[in-house]
């Protein structure tokens, strides 16, 4: 059996995800399940911010797991699911599952499900090959019940789970008064119906004997037997026979490797193993689940079958604001209202662009398209994401198409835009319990021109004088933030929604002079505030790439 987890689809916003990149993906990710009935699944790229929180605890909405990285895993491979035995099982019984299952290593496990160790088919060919002395059984601590499967037997008298710990192994051949010189105490005699070997075998302290050629066993020799602690098994086979089947009843515990296991888990990356499989000789690999217990099995030629992780993205287009490793995931979708970036899909996908305030609108034309009736929470969250981006209608980004869709969506959520979103943009702008390296990632994305690359964050508030507070915050830890990134320059936007105004800080070579030429200022300017400026898309982004073209 073969597990398929590749089943989910991802709906991800960008990373350091604001309210529209969250609510868009959990939104959407509720209409694809509607339409299609198939597990779509939203997840976030980042922490969430306090605006986010607010909204996701208004509506009751759960938060949707995060995910840093959608590079194939292990998990996404067909991990054979062969199930672990437990180490006492007799060599005879391993090999039998092995040939039914057509397999090369069989895991062996405790009962708490921890991987102990593994068997291969040549270990257990080797096993047969080589040579043991005659107390193997003994040092193996064989249980009787090993024996008695083995050698399709019947166990007469004794209890079939105690085992062996000492004594050797023989075949009682000669006369019985030779046996007396060779048959010591916990000996297992193989043996057959002649009653004067059965007799002398059990008074000389021999632990068990086992009678071929499933001959009968007197009462006489059964009490005597019980009276010594001698077990009697009766096998049909014959001697030889007998005495060639003893070994393969060995618990697979004492053949198994255990030492220098290389095992692998289910969130390890297809990149990081290949390489130590292609090190090792082993035919198969252990997996272990997120316990760090046994899960399956996985060879090299299970690389094959990788399946790329399917993922729809939702308020973005470029790899540098996208959840690591997108350029090995299986995109399936795009739903923005950005500019469009240099993404590459290796195939055709469906993209959907509008030139609108917020991707929620979008969404919400696509829930009255499909006919799919919104509810409740849905409706909240869509509605908080247009208010949010738009900044209350506030931004030039915002049309009429937004500002009718959030109307439309507060009435079924059951909520005043305005006033609602007054409390939503109090709880986001509280940032005083927040570090400066939470404030300056709360809402960030990266840009690249041709060779140049920089970031800009923002944060948006109603209050001026918590405005002037983050700014004094801020201004030293810009050169740290932009140590820490591979860009040419930072710029963070400061921007007060009631005044409609931003207040631009910088950091890099040239920074200051790209932003005056950007807006027209003066190179000596040394304060730069931004008036009627509330949107990062449309009035800041596009003036800082026409400056760098031109």
């Amino acid at each position: 059996m073969k597990n398929h987890t590749n089943a989910v689809v991802n709906v991800i916003g960008h990373i350091n995800p604001d309210t529209d990149s969250l609510c868009s993906a959990i939104a959407y990710a509720h209409l694809k399940r509607e339409l299609t009935g198939q597990e779509y699944v939203a997840r976030r790229a980042g922490q969430v911010n306090a605006e986010s929180k607010f909204v996701l605890d208004y509506f009751h909405a759960e938060l949707p797991d995060y995910v840093g990285d959608v590079r194939t895993q292990v998990m996404d491979i067909d991990v054979n699911r062969v199930v672990g035995v437990d180490a006492e099982i007799s060599l005879k019984k391993a090999w039998t599952i092995m040939q039914e299952g057509m397999l090369q290593t069989l895991p062996i496990v405790n009962k708490d499900g921890v991987l102990q160790g593994l068997i291969t088919i040549e270990d257990i060919a080797k096993s047969y090959m080589d040579v043991y002395d005659s107390r193997v059984i003994a040092t193996a601590n064989t249980p009787f019940c090993n024996l008695i499967e083995t050698l399709d037997g019947e166990l007469l008298r004794g209890d079939d789970q105690e085992k062996i710990h000492s004594g050797k192994c023989l075949i009682a051949a000669a006369n019985p008064d030779l046996m007396e010189s060779y048959i010591e105490k916990d000996d297992i005699v193989i043996l057959g119906n002649r009653y004067e070997s059965q007799l002398c075998a059990i008074e000389m302290g021999a632990r068990c004997i086992i009678v071929c050629d499933g001959a009968q066993v007197s009462f006489t020799i059964s009490r005597l037997a019980e009276n010594h602690g001698c077990f009697i098994i009766k096998t049909p086979y014959d001697t030889f026979t007998a005495s060639r089947l003893i070994n393969q009843s060995i618990p697979i515990g004492f053949f198994m490797k255990q030492k220098s296991l290389v095992t692998f888990g289910l969130g390890e990356f297809l990149d990081d193993i290949r390489e130590t499989m292609t090190k090792k000789r082993y035919r198969d690999f252990p997996v272990l689940d997120w316990n760090g217990k046994y899960f399956g099995m996985i060879s090299r030629r299970s690389l094959l079958g990788a399946r790329r992780k399917k993922v729809i993205l939702v308020d973005h287009n470029e790899p540098t604001q996208s959840v690591d490793g997108i350029e090995e995931a299986q995109i399936l979708e795009i739903i923005d209202h950005h500019r469009i970036g240099s993404i590459e899909t290796m195939q055709p996908v469906y993209f959907r662009n509008q030139p609108l305030g917020c991707t929620a609108t979008i969404i919400y034309q696509m829930y009255q398209e499909c006919g799919v009736e919104i509810p409740q929470q849905i409706a909240g969250l869509l509605c908080s994401a247009i208010l949010s981006d738009t900044l209350i209608f506030r931004s030039p980004t915002c049309t009429a198409i937004d500002r009718r869709s959030a109307e439309e969506l507060a009435e079924i959520a059951g909520i005043v835009p305005e006033e609602y979103a007054e409390k939503m943009f109090q709880a986001g702008s509280d940032l005083s319990a927040k570090s400066e390296e939470e404030i300056f990632y709360q809402d960030f994305k990266k840009f690249v021109l041709g060779d140049i690359t920089f970031g800009v964050g923002q944060i948006n508030s109603m209050s001026a004088e918590e405005l002037e507070a983050i700014k004094d915050r801020m201004l030293p830890y810009m050169q740290k933030a932009l140590a820490s990134h591979e860009v040419d320059m930072i710029f963070f936007m400061l921007t007060n929604i009631r005044e409609e105004s931003t207040e631009m800080l910088w950091e890099g070579t040239n920074a200051k002079e790209l932003l005056a030429a950007a807006f027209a200022l003066p190179q000596d300017i040394g304060q730069i505030v931004l008036q009627h400026t509330v949107s990062r898309k449309k009035q800041v982004i596009p003036a800082i790439l026409n400056a760098l073209q031109e």
